[in-house]
């Protein structure tokens, strides 16, 4: 399974019964299997998690959104507050 969001690079193999969570980044060439959590970046072989994408803190804003349900209207709208506080 892989879900929304998820990129899996060139190459990279997901072995069967493997979940790629939301939002996470397999690196091409890498070879998963096990689960990767949401919002991980795996990379390797086997693939090991090497950096969270996002805090804890920006994950638990995005999975309450629930931005990809937004139609393409209301995505634009409401991009800056996707875009989380001004850095």
């Amino acid at each position: 399974v892989v879900a929304d969001g998820a990129w899996v690079g060139h190459g990279a193999l997901i072995l069967s019964g493997v979940t790629i969570g939301r939002g996470a980044v397999v690196a091409a060439g890498a070879v998963v299997a096990r689960d990767v959590a949401p919002y991980w970046i795996v990379a390797g072989n086997p693939a090991k998690p090497i950096r969270q994408r996002i805090d804890d803190e920006a994950v638990a804003r995005v999975e309450e959104s629930q931005w990809w349900l937004w139609s393409p209207e209301e995505v634009a709208l409401r991009a800056d507050e996707l875009n989380g506080p001004a850095g």
